[in-house]
């Protein structure tokens, strides 16, 4: 996207090829459509899709990126994008071996969001421990969103629960994944 932006626009009709930069986003926009597509589909029938009209557009797209990468200066934006591409190749592609694994990282990415913005503020942390029980609260907060439960529902349900088990019990049927929504129905008595 950098490289495309970085094309100086020119006045007049539109070229008749695509830039080199427009060509690799149009490969790329093809595969998130297609995910964009297939993502209420099940496991197999994602795996399936993605066999049958991804691979040809992964395909495609490799054979691009070879034949460019010998044709663009490595240190353009293009050449960069390239290389990057080519080095990842093997991470990139991961995706269409499974169909539980997504095209990319976004979903991680958003979940590590207020993390990074509250970055600065962690800095005030009155000591070692309140930061460590700061960081263990954000990790359970996020693994219970990560589980599709609300967090002070989670909270909650866990908090009334352990006072009713033994001092060293397991509390591994606790944690977000063991428990769905429906678990979290606390008695009216709390």
């Amino acid at each position: 996207m950098e490289a495309l932006k970085a094309i100086p626009t020119k006045k007049g009709p539109a070229p008749q090829t695509p830039s080199k930069p427009a060509q690799a986003l149009a490969l790329i926009r093809t595969l998130y459509a297609i995910e964009k597509r297939i993502k209420d589909k099940t496991t197999e029938e994602r795996f399936q899709i993605r066999q049958e009209e991804s691979r040809p557009v992964m395909d495609k797209l490799k054979i691009w990126l070879d034949r460019q990468q010998s044709r663009v200066p490595p240190k353009s934006l293009l050449g960069k994008a390239i290389t990057y591409a080519q080095n990842q190749w093997k991470n990139m592609s991961r995706y269409l071996e499974s169909g539980l694994v997504d095209i990319d990282n976004n979903a991680a990415e958003r979940a590590i969001k207020p993390f990074v913005i509250g970055r600065k503020n962690w800095l005030f942390s009155q000591s070692v421990n309140g930061a460590r029980a700061s960081a263990i609260l954000y990790s359970l907060v996020e693994t219970a969103k990560a589980n599709g439960l609300e967090p002070y529902a989670w909270f909650r349900y866990v908090l009334t629960q352990l006072p009713q088990l033994e001092k060293e019990a397991d509390v591994s049927h606790l944690l977000p994944i063991n428990l769905t929504a429906e678990d979290l129905k606390i008695p009216a008595s709390y």
